[in-house]
């Protein structure tokens, strides 16, 4: 968050001291707190497996906000295939990973704040320096999220994300 902005939502009227920058899914859109006891899945803070067959990284998707320094994120998961998985774990805690090449994956968080959905938009996964969540590019396509990421985005649009997100259970359909 950034002490600096405020915010009055737009939904309900509620002045906020702090204008969130960021927000996290907690697990993949495939993700069932059922699998949670099985013995081939996994969810962690930033690896998921599913029924030892699907994997999943946690990434960032970074914004720059116009006109200022700020960077507005969303934390989201990607599936990875088996191979990258399997390596991206391998460097996981080592030095110099961010040398490696990306990976290509597939979003697997939909933004309820967008008129169509995120998953399965293609991205890119760039590993970064131990400790920081690997940086995700998304394909340039006409999706609003891909423009947004590669274009940025104003204030005005990240406290449009905020009311939204902070009223999501509120009934609002897609």
């Amino acid at each position: 968050m950034t002490s600096d902005l405020e915010f009055t939502c737009a939904c309900c009227g509620a002045h906020h001291p702090e204008l969130p920058m960021n927000y996290t899914a907690e697990a993949p859109a495939v993700w069932d707190p059922a699998f949670a006891d099985a013995d081939d899945c996994l969810l962690s803070t930033d690896q998921c497996v599913v029924r030892g067959q699907h994997y999943f990284v946690k990434g960032l998707i970074e914004i720059p906000v116009i006109g200022s320094d700020e960077v507005f994120s969303w934390g989201v998961w990607v599936s990875l295939s088996r191979e990258s998985f399997s390596r991206a774990s391998d460097l996981w805690d080592r030095p110099g990973r961010e040398a490696e090449k990306p990976y290509f994956g597939w979003l697997t968080t939909d933004l309820p704040v967008y008129p169509t959905t995120t998953l399965n938009l293609k991205t890119r996964v760039h590993t970064r320096p131990v400790g920081e969540r690997p940086f995700i590019e998304l394909e340039p396509t006409d999706h609003p999220l891909a423009i947004e990421q590669h274009t940025g985005i104003s204030l005005e649009r990240v406290r449009e994300i905020a009311s939204a997100v902070l009223h999501a259970g509120d009934g609002e359909q897609r």
